[in-house]
């Protein structure tokens, strides 16, 4: 089955592909044939869009990229190469898709200060967010799983095994996996010769070249998070070999009941504790579709100003985030780069 790695709905900015195909130029537009893939992939669902100047089809290949991510990825398949090291396997010789999403994890990792923490499947799977049980939560059982999460805690052997130093330790690659598999999907389609694509998976997307119908650049729409119409659009972007990401609660939070603050619930890896966040919403722009998933993740679990300082030092990512004042009124920060890329 293909939806079996099921990611949550992360919702907030919600990318809804603006692809209309109308209007097209004569003369080539002939020799320009549109072919698409889409159905449930993942616990969500894909949208592929690419062209060529004959008639293709690569539903099989498709479909085999995703069972191949299952199966190493997924925490809902028991016998999936994941779900062994998180029941103690040790042994285990793990595939290239586990090792570059381990290594990609362990970079975001470190640059997050630990804000990124896919070793956090105990908790995941504590608070009701996983395939465990979901078990009652006070501060002393929260530390007791706390020391079952740590990236430190792990590392890759020269064997091709994964070492935990404990066998408690469960990973949890749903932040990421989705973007990676997106990376795979369009690795597949390079290597099959495809220079213009738009691949979507349950709103993350991959954008290469351009809309040769148009002779335009891809065009994705950015929802508001506060406004329960999906068609209407907070902002639409011109994407051209880039990825975006996002992640966020989306239309959900709550007030305090004195203070009258209003904040959303995000998962802490360092605390163990769903956090009163003000971010309603990160969307990241960057070269590959795993590296915008993790961060969008970890600067939805981080401060503002915290996540502001990685991006001062990291030229590689655009983001654009709704959050919440001291006023509880929704405001945008924008790096100057994903300002470039808003059409007006």
């Amino acid at each position: 089955m293909k939806g079996l790695l099921r990611f949550k709905i992360k919702g907030v900015l919600l990318l809804m592909v603006v692809a209309l195909f109308f209007g097209c130029k004569r003369g080539n537009s002939s020799k320009i044939i549109e072919n698409r893939n889409n159905g449930p992939a993942l616990g969500t669902s894909y949208s592929i869009i690419y062209f060529s100047n004959t008639k293709l089809d690569y539903q099989r290949e498709i479909d085999s990229v995703f069972a191949v991510i299952n199966h190493s990825l997924s925490t809902y398949i028991p016998d999936s190469d994941i779900s062994k090291i998180n029941q103690g396997d040790s042994t285990l010789k793990i595939d290239h898709m586990f090792t570059d999403v381990f290594l990609l994890s362990k970079e975001i990792h470190a640059k997050t200060s630990g804000y990124f923490d896919p070793t956090v499947g105990v908790l995941v799977n504590a608070w009701g967010f996983g395939p465990g049980q979901k078990i009652e939560l006070d501060s002393t059982r929260v530390d007791s799983l706390l020391q079952f999460v740590g990236f430190h805690k792990v590392e890759l052997t020269n064997k091709g095994t994964v070492r935990k130093q404990s066998p408690s330790i469960n990973f949890d690659f749903n932040a990421i996996a989705k973007g990676y598999s997106i990376d795979r999907l369009a690795a597949m389609l390079e290597a099959k010769g495809v220079e213009n694509y738009l691949i979507e998976v349950g709103g993350e997307i991959t954008a290469k070249g351009k809309n040769v119908l148009k002779d335009k650049s891809w065009v994705v729409g950015i929802n508001d998070p506060q406004i329960e119409d999906r068609t209407e659009y907070k902002a639409a972007v011109a994407l051209k070999d880039v990825s975006m990401a996002s992640s966020g609660n989306y239309r959900h939070f709550r007030i305090d009941a004195v203070t009258g603050e209003k904040y959303v619930h995000t998962l802490n890896p360092l605390t163990g504790f769903t956090k009163n966040s003000k971010v309603l919403a990160t969307t990241v722009i960057t070269d590959n579709c795993a590296k915008a998933d993790g961060y969008a993740t970890a600067f939805m679990a981080m401060d503002l100003e915290a996540s502001k300082k990685i991006l001062e030092k990291d030229s590689t990512l655009e983001v654009y985030m709704v959050y919440l004042d001291e006023n509880g009124e929704a405001k945008d920060f924008m790096t100057q780069g994903f300002k470039s890329l808003i059409l007006q």
